[in-house]
């Protein structure tokens, strides 16, 4: 799922092309897609896009006449800008220097577009943005509920724009145990959590910033050959040299290092144990 350091970069390419332009004609070929009737989706055409910024992980375009575009692309959508050639995709978006295709690979079509008036402010799901909070903000969000630490890092109403790839990076960087309670951070681990949020989300916009240059994204993805431990299960841990671990979970799996984040400790999972049972390895030198 695109998060964000892509949804930013996004916007950058999406700032350069249509911000000040008219939006010509817009097609909708997939019905899942638009979750919203009133007002129709065919007021837009003729309206100029006044501004594109990011509410969590969904992209919004202010229109002309106090109309606003809010795009979701969930875990496979994506963003195509075409010159020439098919336009197929689950809608499409046609300006004078060009045309916005939204794509989605995927058979669960999840990705969505809403057009309201006024305002977006009814999709906020409530989360404090993770690069201008305050330490003293985070820690208060932290305490508002047990959880473990990745399930609060990924949760749009704690934390805005935060997904499975960049928590995994995150709490590598701040050394902590995905499965930490967040009753029992610590002042110091807080501090250390808030400054490793900060700098990785800052670090890889940076970078997915100047890899795409003037160039219009076309590599959106959540397993990038730099990444620490997200999805590099088995693969040395760049600090440590220790293999990076994982545990899965339906269709997701969090990566961490045990070395540098459980003190050697394996989590279980459930994978592994349903094979291994009594035998499985509890500490990272029993591999």
């Amino acid at each position: 799922m695109p998060e964000l350091p892509d949804i930013e970069v996004y916007l950058h390419a999406l700032e350069c092309r249509i911000v000040g332009e008219p939006l010509e004609h817009v097609s909708i070929t997939s019905p899942s897609l638009l979750r919203t009737y009133d007002p129709p989706i065919s007021t837009l055409e003729g309206r100029r896009v006044a501004a594109v910024s990011r509410m969590g992980k969904r992209i919004v375009w202010e229109m002309e006449g106090g109309l606003f575009v809010a795009i979701h692309l969930m875990v496979s959508g994506r963003l195509q800008w075409r010159t020439g050639g098919t336009t197929r995709g689950l809608a499409s978006f046609g300006f004078p220097n060009g045309m916005l295709v939204l794509t989605e690979a995927s058979k669960t079509k999840r990705a969505s577009l809403h057009l309201l008036r006024g305002g977006v402010e009814e999709l906020n799901r409530g989360g404090i943005d993770p690069l201008t909070a305050t330490p003293e903000q985070f820690g208060r969000v932290l305490a508002g509920e047990n959880r473990t630490l990745k399930r609060a890092l990924t949760d749009p109403s704690w934390f805005s724009g935060i997904g499975n790839a960049y928590s995994d990076e995150i709490l590598h960087r701040a050394r902590l145990s995905p499965l930490q309670r967040t009753e029992r951070l610590t002042t110091e681990q807080i501090e250390r959590l808030h400054g490793a949020t900060r700098a990785i989300l800052s670090e890889w916009t940076t970078r997915l910033l100047a890899q795409a240059g003037d160039r219009w994204p076309t590599k959106v993805t959540a397993f990038h050959p730099e990444m620490a431990v997200h999805g590099k299960f088995g693969e040395p841990c760049p600090v440590c040299r220790s293999p990076v671990q994982r545990i899965v979970y339906a269709d997701n799996e969090t990566n961490y290092c045990a070395t540098c984040q459980t003190d050697g400790r394996l989590l279980a999972d459930r994978a592994r144990s349903r094979f291994l049972k009594d035998a499985r390895p509890r500490r990272v030198e029993d591999l």
